[in-house]
């Protein structure tokens, strides 16, 4: 245990420091404010636990979130699980860029942001609904990606976490939008589907978004007779804005909307800011003495705000596309007009936006305690705040535009299949916080940009500038998708692999012999087997050459470190389409004659001249082995009853003996393979083998070795599933090729004796 916590923590030390920061960060912001901070919404959200009334202005889902942590740890106790789900927030980001092959160090940094920002220490001690908006966000969108293409399941269930996000800030009802996009994207991956799988995906997860929502509303309608999700007070969230570009002497305004548009010249109201308006400026005090009996306040600032939208479009563009851009600040500055910088800023005594008396009532309840600021470490928070301990707006806005880059397919974007997956955090971030600047700017608001833009811009610049070995896209292995054939070659995933193989070695030539290893995932096992494998055998010069089919985790990495020539599939197909493309490129790299052996350490390389040397002699075209005539140790009951059994099936459709059809150690002249018809991504060994008996190439056996894993666990599925599927590849090729070849039946030479020596 500790040696393996040791292990990860050696290959993420980058991740683990940055996590070690955040951590006494947060003890830091604990200790410092107790027992946890209070804004003017934390009232309202402790005030409505238990009574979840959905009439007000804020949405009810953060008091869901409240109410069992209250009563287990009351305000100090959510304060801590807000700070332990900032740390998570950071390792998610890490692992979902790591999901996607992003290095460690671009992964660690982009989860710098959330883990050290002052900001977001700041929020996580509040009683505010922010921190839960943007963990749902991140669950949201590895929902989405983890698995690759959504399925409508995974849709459905996505759709309901982003309908949760509303119910926590209702400025997530925007977000299903961005996800929709991706979804339509994301489901077409594999070109054979077309848009039908996109169209019931995209469905499912419009469906899943809103039920939800609707579930709400009429919960809503039927508590507090308000159908909606939560808003900005009666005026609606856009009146803040439209009351401070107004113009009241020009629009054609009823008497009640005349009363209800400001007074004050355009430069005092902008002084006095949105906030203002649409929060502090009471309407019905100011102009009480005019107003006609019976007047709807909330109904006339309405259609106010209406009017000005149609008459006055620019105006509140232009208002909505400044506050967008102030998020990009290269510092933390407050404009005139803004939400006040410094409630979002480290205060060196307990800041209070309630009496005195009403702030210690609500600490009395949940933790029978009075406020407590500790001067030290406040006076040190603050200091680390202000002076710099935060992530500038122009870092921010590189990203994004990064990521913008990638989603518009420059550089080797376009063939890393990042794209979608890049155009998903990019286009949430964008639209929440354009969202948000519809209604007013505040730095508050800026914060689910902290996990999401640098979620993808990491993407992005993987996808600009990356090789593809770390660039893929997670592939769910079901039966339906195993049984699909592979097309004609080279495929998307061929090219891009050969592409960057061609950047990473340019016009180099393989020596006549080649070792290929098709490897998945094998980081722990490939390095020994590669430091196995000699430089020369039987007097010709030895290369090792590994195939990476899409592992997720650092196989490439090790094979290029021990001197392996790598190529990188960006998507993970299957063990035949990695030796097919392997097949491919040893040819057209000039090698002679190409061994297959497994990364996992099953195969004895010592025996390695017992291939060569009749390849070499020309007494075969293809020599594998076989463990019936040599040794298997500690095989599995049914597979060593599937050794026989196929091997008495493919004999019997040949007409010639076969003892093995399955063993992964084999050696063939490099034009061999590629000129038998490969499809399967899966079973390859028995698709092989039952080509070339149909076509007429002398097979040899040798008696081999097979040994135990040296690591991991086969990757094959359940005995009965991998049976049946073996049995169909068999078949089905055998038909293929005796319908499309008539192929001879070849002779086949079983050796029952190892000879005394290489090439007696």
């Amino acid at each position: 245990m500790t040696t393996a916590l040791a292990r990860v923590l050696r290959r993420h030390w980058l991740l683990a420091l940055l996590v070690l920061a955040g951590l006494v960060l947060r003890i830091v912001t604990q200790l410092a404010y107790r027992p946890a901070l209070l804004y003017i919404d934390s009232f309202r959200y402790l005030d409505d636990v238990g009574v979840f009334y959905p009439g007000g202005i804020n949405p009810v889902g953060y008091e869901w979130f409240l109410w069992p942590l209250l009563g287990i740890g009351g305000l100090a106790g959510v304060a801590v699980v807000q700070h332990l789900l900032g740390l998570g927030l950071g390792i998610g980001v890490y692992v979902l860029l790591r999901r996607f092959g992003v290095k460690e160090w671009l992964a660690a940094l982009a989860a710098a942001p959330v883990l050290l920002d002052a900001y977001q220490l700041q929020i996580e001690q509040l009683i505010m609904s922010d921190l839960l908006f943007q963990v749902l966000l991140l669950v949201a969108v590895s929902l989405l990606c983890w698995w690759g293409p959504p399925t409508p399941k995974v849709a459905a269930v996505a759709g309901g976490v982003l309908a949760l996000s509303v119910m926590v800030r209702s400025v997530g009802l925007t977000l299903v939008v961005p996800a929709v996009v991706f979804v339509l994207l994301a489901a077409g991956l594999r070109p054979r589907e077309g848009w039908r799988p996109r169209l019931i995906a995209t469905g499912a997860l419009v469906a899943g978004f809103g039920a939800a929502v609707l579930v709400y509303a009429l919960y809503g309608a039927l508590v507090a007779g308000k159908f909606g999700v939560g808003g900005s007070g009666g005026g609606g969230a856009l009146f803040g804005r439209a009351a401070v570009v107004a113009d009241c002497g020009e629009l054609d305004l009823t008497r009640e909307e005349r009363l209800v548009c400001p007074r004050e010249s355009h430069e005092v109201r902008a002084k006095r800011g949105i906030d203002f308006y649409l929060h502090l400026w009471d309407v019905q005090a100011n102009v009480d003495s005019l107003l006609p009996e019976g007047m709807d306040v909330n109904a006339a600032q309405r259609s106010l705000t209406r009017k000005v939208v149609l008459h006055q479009p620019l105006d509140i563009a232009a208002g909505v596309a400044r506050d967008f851009v102030k998020g990009f600040a290269p510092t933390r500055t407050q404009s005139v007009g803004d939400v006040p910088l410094d409630r979002w800023q480290f205060q060196l005594e307990h800041p209070l936006y309630a009496p005195d008396w009403y702030t210690r009532e609500w600490t009395e309840l949940y933790d029978g305690s009075d406020l407590h600021a500790d001067p030290e470490l406040t006076s040190f928070l603050r200091g680390y705040q202000l002076g710099g301990g935060y992530t500038p707006g122009l870092l921010l806005g590189g990203l994004l535009l990064v990521a913008t880059a990638a989603v518009l397919g420059a550089g080797r974007a376009r063939r890393s299949g990042l794209r979608a997956v890049t155009l998903l955090p990019a286009g949430l971030a964008t639209t929440a916080l354009l969202t948000a600047s519809v209604m007013e700017f505040s730095w508050r608001y800026q914060l689910p940009g902290l996990v999401l833009i640098p979620l993808a811009g990491a993407l992005g610049v993987t996808a600009l500038f990356g090789r593809p070995q770390a660039i893929r896209i997670p592939h769910r292995s079901t039966p339906s998708e195993e049984s699909q054939m592979l097309t004609t070659f080279p495929d998307d995933v061929d090219s891009a692999a050969l592409d960057e193989y061609a950047d990473r070695y340019g016009e180099h030539r393989f020596s006549p012999v080649v070792v290929l290893i098709a490897a998945y995932n094998e980081e722990e096992s490939i390095g020994d087997v590669l430091d196995s494998i000699p430089s020369r055998c039987c007097d010709l010069d030895v290369d090792a050459l590994v195939v990476v089919d899409g592992a997720k985790d650092r196989t490439a990495e090790v094979a290029l470190s021990h001197g392996a020539r790598t190529c990188v599939a960006p998507t993970n197909r299957g063990q035949g389409a990695a030796l097919r493309l392997g097949y491919r490129l040893a040819q057209q790299r000039g090698a002679r004659y190409v061994i297959t052996t497994d990364a996992d350490g099953q195969y004895d390389i010592a025996e390695l001249p017992m291939l060569l040397e009749p390849l070499i002699a020309d007494r075969a075209d293809f020599v594998t082995g076989s463990r019936r005539l040599g040794s298997n140790e500690r095989p599995a009951l049914i597979r060593r009853v599937g050794t026989y059994v196929f091997a008495w099936v493919v004999s019997a459709l040949t007409r010639q003996r076969i003892t093995d059809t399955s063993f992964g150690f084999r050696g063939m002249r490099v034009e061999v393979p590629n000129s038998v018809t490969l499809q399967q991504p899966q079973y390859q060994s028995s698709e092989l083998l039952v080509g070339l008996l149909s076509r007429g190439y002398r097979v040899l056996e040798q008696p081999m070795r097979m040994l135990p894993r040296s690591a991991g666990e086969s990757k094959k599925g359940s005995s009965w599933k991998y049976g049946y599927r073996y049995a169909k590849v068999v078949l089905g090729t055998w038909w293929r090729e005796r319908r499309g070849t008539g192929a001879q039946a070849p002779a086949i030479e079983s050796l029952n004796e190892r000879p005394a020596a290489v090439g007696e």
